[in-house]
């Protein structure tokens, strides 16, 4: 699937990458601050690749993508995908006490305060950080899954 969608992506088009933000929690202010941090990186990079030889740019590395800042939980559906991304076992990483999907999609339909921000979702690659952790959010970010 993911050979489609490159071979009919627009040039041009950046990634989308949503960070489920809570603007008075710490944890997520340090997030926000490592993906902003980030895409002003990304952008400066990107203007001096414009001027460059891309024959040596390693094709797994992401050069730009778009920050999608939200304060709100993610819709039903959203929250669907990002137990996909992050698998079963991680649910209550995700919504507060779960112990699977299914208990997570509960929990949430009931209390959509149970999501656990910071939440950080790359959309066009499949995969989802909870949490502030640099590396993790870095590696989410930089390095592009292998294609298959």
């Amino acid at each position: 699937m993911n050979v489609f969608k490159n071979l009919f992506k627009e040039r041009g088009v950046k990634d989308v990458i949503t960070l489920f933000h809570n603007p008075s929690s710490s944890t997520s202010i340090r997030a926000q601050t490592i993906l902003k941090q980030a895409v002003g990186n990304a952008q400066s990079n990107a203007t001096i690749d414009q001027a460059s030889d891309h024959s040596q740019q390693s094709k797994q590395e992401r050069t730009e993508f778009e920050l999608d800042v939200v304060e709100y939980p993610p819709t039903p559906d959203q929250l669907t995908i990002i137990l996909e991304y992050l698998g079963p076992s991680n649910a209550g990483t995700v919504v507060k006490d779960a112990t699977g999907s299914s208990d997570a999609m509960r929990k949430f339909n009931a209390s959509p305060s149970l999501f656990q921000r910071p939440a950080t979702v790359d959309w066009n690659h499949g995969r989802a950080v909870v949490g502030d952790n640099e590396s993790e959010l870095m590696r989410l970010i930089r390095t592009l899954p292998k294609e298959s």
